[in-house]
Parts: structure tokens; sequence; C-alpha cells
């Protein structure tokens, strides 16, 4: 019971903390493994307290998260991007006080002393201010929208709210609900159902039969259907009705059919979710440090939007619908004659990444009039707000 190895061992007991290597030799089995049990240990007590980790949110003075900014931990090589909503998560950790600092191309550094834990801890916040006035936001209204598509009608009925209940996507995403029946149970007049074999429904206002229910406007077979096939998450949106004569005409099956409700659920696809890109494909960064760019403190004159020029941007059909509110503060570098270098293109912040594509898609139009320096145009780094407000909703800015 004996194996020929090549043993290093690492234990500071025996070896007064230097590796000592052992010649190829005959060594009994169990002491390999007695070996391997204290190298084991010795690892263990390495790698003890690099668990820990540390979460916060980077906004600036005004609380705006702010995204794409650089968060590191002072004497470590930890490092991370803040996210779409300022939020960032550091891991890897040991146990204790740790520095955290955060920068971003435009804003001040900030530092904050932090405790990394084992544990979850209150998230930090981070508080960074700009190095020069932000441009005046562009107010995006907008009386009416064409609704276009297979979601047509749902958003025709979500904006008018006639009629039915409906579950939007945000509430969708807010409740984060685990099943699809665990989330229509809590719409008003409706219970839940079990049948046999765990089978999983609801029943509308009291009603012993099952209602009828549409996907993207294909109805489901008839019968009991298991609404908990359908992952919440995959949905883009909710229409309850619970009479027989207040569902759309075009689900209406008969006064019978429709007498124990109607369910519409309309699916996420990708006229729900635009692609996401990446941000800027250059570093905006370097092109300031080389005084290819220059920011707004830097410059004389300020880069700013052609008033003469008719700016199109579209509000986002679904959040019109919802009569959602947002912002988005987007960064990207207008060049000596005005335009947007579309390449540069990135986000400081955003309430909605469809209000993102909004603006993303407007910007090849938009024209500016240029940064000068010495009289002279520039290429200028840009921070540019976008408000959206709908009909009925007075403007925060």
């Amino acid at each position: 019971m004996y194996a020929r190895v090549l043993v290093t061992t690492m234990l500071p007991a025996m070896a007064n903390h230097r590796s000592v290597a052992l010649a190829p030799r005959l060594v009994p089995r169990w002491m390999i493994g007695a070996m391997l049990i204290a190298l084991s240990s010795v690892t263990s007590r390495a790698t003890q307290g690099q668990t820990a980790s540390i979460v916060g949110i980077v906004s600036d003075s005004a609380g705006v998260p702010i995204a794409g900014a650089e968060v590191t931990v002072q004497g470590t090589a930890a490092s991370v991007v803040s996210g779409d909503h300022g939020d960032f998560r550091i891991t890897g950790l040991r146990a204790g006080p740790a520095i955290i600092r955060a920068r971003r191309l435009g804003y001040r550094p900030d530092s904050i002393s932090a405790r990394a834990a084992d544990v979850p801890e209150p998230p930090l916040a981070l508080h960074l201010t700009r190095v020069a006035a932000q441009l005046a936001p562009v107010l995006v209204r907008s009386g009416r929208v064409e609704y276009r598509g297979r979601l047509a009608g749902y958003y025709e009925r979500l904006d008018k709210r006639g009629g039915g209940y409906f579950i939007t996507r945000s509430q969708i995403d807010r409740e984060n609900p685990r099943t699809l029946s665990q989330l229509l149970q809590r719409a008003p007049g409706m219970t839940q159902f079990r049948g046999r074999g765990g089978l999983s429904g609801v029943r509308m206002r009291g009603r012993s039969c099952w209602p009828l229910v549409w996907l993207d406007g294909t109805q489901m077979p008839s019968g009991e259907f298991d609404l908990d096939g359908i992952p919440p998450t995959t949905l883009h949106g909710i229409e309850l009705y619970l009479g027989s004569t207040t569902a759309p005409m075009r689900y209406t099956l008969g006064r019978d059919q429709s007498s124990c409700g109607t369910i519409l659920l309309w699916s996420r696809g990708p006229d729900t979710d635009p692609i996401t890109r990446r941000g800027a494909t250059v570093s905006l960064e370097s092109l300031v440090k080389s005084m290819q760019v220059f920011t707004a403190d830097q410059v004389e004159v300020q880069a700013k939007l052609d008033a003469s020029k008719h700016l199109a941007v579209e509000y986002p059909p679904a959040l019109f619908a919802e009569h959602t509110p947002g912002r988005v503060i987007a960064e990207f570098v207008v060049d000596a004659l005005g335009h947007v270098e579309t390449e540069t293109f990135g986000v400081v912040s955003s309430t909605d990444k469809l209000f993102t594509e909004a603006v993303r898609k407007a910007l090849p139009d938009v024209q500016y009039t240029p940064a000068r320096i010495d009289g002279r145009a520039v290429r200028q780094l840009v921070h540019q707000p976008f408000t959206f407000s709908p009909p009925g909703k007075p403007s925060t800015d």
C-alpha cells in the first residue's frame, strides 16, 4: 500500500515557513491523505476572509443614479463599473474596513469609508459632483402616439384604461411573482384555483368555471389552462375582463363561452425589448486625456442645441400607454461641425432602456452649435438630459 510521489509541503510548523521538497520516495497512502488534509487546511486559512463584499449606489448631488462609474477598493485590484441604476457590488474582499472610491468622466471623484462584510450590509451611497454646468434638458412631450404592430390593440386599451383591469410590465417586474397565478390572484375579483394533478388556474368573481385565456391573440386550448406553465417574466402585459361583454369584441366567443371571464396575455419580444447595445465604442477618457476632445469646463463656449433645428424624439409607445414619465442623461461627443458622433454615445443615467433607445435613435439627426476655444470650433464631450413627460403629467424640470 505504497505510492511513489513527489511531495512539496507548505506546512509552516514543520518547515519554518519554507517550502521543503521531498525527493521521490515510497509514501504510505494514509500519509498522502494526511498531508492533503493539512494542505487543504492551510489553503482554507489563507483564503478565509476573502468572501466579504460591499454593495452601494453611485449618484449625483441631486440623487440621480450614475451608470458607468468606476468603483475601486483602495489598496486592492478590485474594480467594478456601476450598473444602469448606479448600483455596484464588489466581491472577493477581506472582511474589515476599506476605502471605496468612485470616479466618472465629467464628475469629481468621491471616496467613502466602508466595511467589507460576509453578511449583507446597508448599501453605500457615493455622490459625485459635476465639474461643469449641465445643458438645459430637452423636454419630450406628445399629444398622442400611433400604436403599430402586434401590441397596438393592447397599448390602445391600456392608454384609455376602459373596460378591463391591466397588469403592466413595470408592475410584473416590481412585484417579481414566483408564478402567474400568484400574480393574478392579487387583482380585484380574482381567486386562485387548484385542479387535479396540481394544475393551477384562477376564477373570476367567485365563479366555478374557468376563464378564456388568449396568448398574443391566439386562444389557448379550451378547458382548464395551466397558467403557471407561463413564467411571469416572459410577459409584457396582462388584461383581465371579468364580465361576458366587457372583453374586446375580437376576444369574445359568445355570451356562454365568455361568461366566466377573459384573460389576455401579451409576451415580451424584440418589439418590446430593444437589443441592448454596448456603450461608447471608443474610450472617451482617452480622447479627453489626449486633448482630442474637451469637457465643458475646458471650453470657452459650450456646445448647445441649435434651437433653429427641429428635434424629433419619439415617445416609446409602451411607456406612453402606461403614462410613464422618465429621464435620460446621455453622453456623447459633438464634433467641430455640430454633429453628434454616434459611436461615442453612452448613458450617464436612465429610468428605462426604452427611453434610452428613443434618444439613441434621434441623435443622428440632432444639430448642435459647436464648442469653441480661442474662436476655433472644437470637439466637446456633452451630457445632455432628456425629460419625457406624458399628457396630464407636469414636467419636473
